[in-house]
């Protein structure tokens, strides 16, 4: 697919200087960057709304929970 943008000029050189550098066509390093951006960011409204949710709930763990995890690992397991 073919498309045009819009980007500054001191962003255009320094991509074409890193795509020679990397011996890749400027689509290949647009392509993969773009890719990059979108895997990175994928989750981000996940992260936001579980973050959301925990906001409210506490933070430490009950006492009776955290006794009966002890019992179960012994110390050379840590």
């Amino acid at each position: 697919m073919k498309t045009a943008i819009s980007i500054p000029d001191p962003l255009f050189q320094a991509a074409e200087v890193f795509a020679k550098r990397l011996k890749k066509s400027r689509s290949e390093l647009y392509a993969e960057a773009v890719s990059e951006y979108i895997n990175t960011h994928r989750n981000q409204n996940v992260t936001q709304m579980l973050n959301e949710v925990y906001a409210h709930e506490p933070s430490t763990i009950d006492k009776e929970l955290y006794r009966m995890q002890s019992r179960s690992v012994t110390k050379e397991e840590w």
